[in-house]
């Protein structure tokens, strides 16, 4: 019973990292809407058994990501300009005014601000580079973990969800004329604003930010 256990454990774990992998490729574009993949074929190149990454694909298609494609493999779905903009109007709505927020509870933020401004610098280190799935796995540690010290859970699992959502084809275009740097280096102005106690900023900055989703990121 013991070795059943550990074997579902693991087999848990190997389904949630395969499913953290593929929504970060979905949401930047790796995984292109209109193509068709296996899940043997990603598995190969993931480098583990089909089971777990059917499974999270499984999951991908119960949250309205991708659909199944009979007897072929699985498809991503399309989202539209107004799925993109519905998305956006909800981020704004949810998002700036709950990271404008934390700079009334400064004080709470300010004993992780070298925690934070690590995965700020991680998040340009990233965009330096060129590496997307890199970038958009610091970015959402960087937004959540932020989010999470709100003690709402359901805040942050909302726009987690909303995150899942989204598409950022635009983002290795942005990347290869330089301005993903910019945008990166945005997060730590965010931060900076949130510990100095600037509602105001923060919510500028946000708003800012969050306006490259129907803009340059939306590609």
């Amino acid at each position: 019973m013991i070795i059943v256990a550990v074997n579902q454990l693991q087999q848990t774990n190997l389904r949630e990292q395969a499913l953290a992998v593929l929504k970060l490729r979905l949401i930047s574009g790796d995984l292109v809407p209109g193509e068709i993949y296996s899940a043997a074929a990603l598995a190969a190149e993931l480098g583990v058994s089909n089971s777990p990454v059917r499974e999270a694909m499984l999951t991908l298609v119960n949250q309205g990501l991708m659909e199944t494609v009979r007897n072929r493999g699985f498809r991503v779905v399309p989202l539209s300009d107004r799925e993109r903009r519905n998305i956006y109007d909800l981020r704004m709505m949810l998002e700036v005014p709950s990271m404008a927020k934390l700079a009334r509870i400064k004080e709470k933020i300010a004993p992780r601000f070298a925690e934070f401004s690590r995965i700020a610098a991680e998040i340009t280190a990233s965009a330096e580079a060129g590496d997307i799935v890199g970038y958009l796995d610091a970015d959402r540690r960087f937004h959540l973990g932020l989010l999470d010290v709100l003690d709402n859970e359901q805040l942050v699992s909302i726009i987690d969800n909303l995150r899942d959502q989204s598409r950022q084809y635009g983002l290795r275009q942005l990347s290869s004329n330089g301005k993903l740097v910019d945008s990166a280096l945005e997060h730590q102005k965010i931060l900076d604003a949130i510990v100095d106690g600037d509602e105001a900023k923060v919510a500028e900055l946000m708003e800012l930010h969050l306006g490259h989703f129907v803009g340059d990121w939306a590609g």
